[in-house]
């Protein structure tokens, strides 16, 4: 029963009821005066009606402070679920607001954190497990340590290296403790010393770089910009068919640079474009091998440089491409464009 909700103000409901409760006990002990009754039986009547009026009132004001207390004690052993009802507009009622906010938030977290710790556990167990068989078979003489074997396990070393560096990203990521070292790069020399880096993982897929203008520069940080090209490389190469070709291009658009990685792959459904960005999303066509943090990574460091990144709406059948837009000058710099290429030791 809360009668002072329509109430805006605490301060205006306190004096509501010290108006109301006042008022009774004046009444009933002014009727005890005019009548045969007298005060003698009016004043405690008047007190006792006036502490149950209070009560009443007092009762739906702090409900939903008794709620937060209940809520907030759950919260501790680790359930989130709680909410707190508030249908009163005043500081109560925008504390409640406040609160059931902060438990979405920390329920948001405390999910998030619960499948990334599966998530990775999962990650790991995947290469982990490859790289124990075949150094078992080695150790017992099952296979012989031929290259192509200690090639499999390499590999494995390689993917299980990539995706602890990916991790340690991410951390840095929710750390907020980066920074961007900006420089002018000429966009071509540096595209084409990504593709260079990519193309030594020997996948069979052809790699073309298209700028227009070709002494297009971009103001940007050289290593977290590789970062990018090379996951939205390493992403296409994966899901380019066999002899395909994969596409980076790079163009002028008024105020802003865009740089498009293109493949001949299935394409992503439009239901996934956004989703594909998230932390360790498994997409239907995800071949094996990918960690599903890549485009997550690509997305922060893009939005660190102020820019944005998204799939392109391609039509059915059209591929994949993801078009990365940078600001063309975020802020000024002097000197000359400074040509970085991208050497193997940076490869993603």
């Amino acid at each position: 029963m809360r009668p002072l909700d329509p109430l805006h103000s605490l301060k205006v409901k306190l004096g509501v009821l010290v108006a109301v409760t006042v008022t009774i006990a004046s009444l009933l002990v002014w009727l005890g005066l005019r009548s045969h009754i007298g005060p003698r039986y009016t004043l405690p009547a008047a007190i006792i009606i006036s502490l149950v009026v209070t009560q009443v009132l007092a009762r739906g004001m702090t409900s939903p402070l008794r709620e937060m207390t209940a809520a907030a004690r759950a919260m501790a052993t680790g359930d989130y679920t709680r909410r707190v009802r508030s249908t009163s507009h005043d500081e109560v009622g925008e504390l409640a607001v406040a609160f059931n906010r902060m438990a979405e938030d920390l329920e948001a977290v405390d999910r998030e954190r619960r499948e990334l710790v599966a998530n990775v556990s999962h990650e790991l167990r995947t290469p982990v497990s490859a790289l124990r068989a075949v150094l078992e078979n080695v150790v017992d003489g099952v296979t012989a340590p031929e290259p192509h074997v200690l090639g499999t396990a390499l590999a494995q070393t390689e993917r299980l290296g990539r995706l602890v560096e990916q991790l340690l990203d991410l951390s840095r990521v929710d750390a907020g403790a980066m920074r961007l070292d900006r420089d002018r790069l000429a966009l071509r020399p540096f595209l084409q010393g990504a593709v260079d880096a990519m193309s030594l993982a020997g996948r069979d897929v052809r790699f073309v770089v298209d700028v227009v203008p070709v002494e297009l520069v971009v103001s940007a940080d050289a290593e977290r910009l590789h970062q990018v090209v090379a996951n939205l490389l390493d992403n296409a190469s994966r899901h380019s068919p066999e002899q395909g070709t994969v596409t980076v291009s790079g163009r002028a658009l008024g105020e802003v640079v865009r740089i498009s990685v293109a493949d001949e792959g299935p394409g992503i459904a439009s239901a996934d474009r956004e989703r594909v960005f998230e932390r360790f999303h498994r997409g239907t066509t995800r071949p094996d091998g990918g960690t599903g943090l890549g485009l997550a990574i690509a997305r922060w460091a893009v939005q660190l440089h102020g820019g944005t990144i998204a799939v392109a709406p391609l039509p059915p059948g059209a591929g994949c491409r993801i078009d990365v837009h940078l600001p063309l000058h975020p802020q000024r710099h002097g000197g000359r464009p400074r040509e970085v290429v991208a050497g193997p030791e940076r490869a993603a």
